[in-house]
């Protein structure tokens, strides 16, 4: 049996491909260029939530070391 987070990201990516494909084709009412950005548009949206998720972890972990850092100041008298 397939884990849920796969059958999640494999609903995920099925819905994505339809909403783009019907989106594409209600601004051209053409459904090549509908199929065309549905087969680009969610290879280039993974591409670029990965690019998003990366800047958020690293924002994460400033956040995380200010905050300990002033954690300890509090801590030792330093603030």
């Amino acid at each position: 049996m397939m884990n849920r987070d796969v059958i999640k990201t494999i609903s995920y990516g099925v819905m994505h491909f339809t909403v783009a494909i019907a989106v594409a084709f209600a601004l051209t009412q053409d459904w090549r260029i509908a199929l065309s950005v549905g087969l680009i548009e969610p290879f280039v949206q993974t591409f670029a939530y990965s690019i998003h998720e990366r800047v958020w972890q690293r924002g994460q972990k400033t956040k995380s070391a200010n905050e300990m850092r002033e954690h300890l100041h509090g801590h030792i008298g330093l603030a």
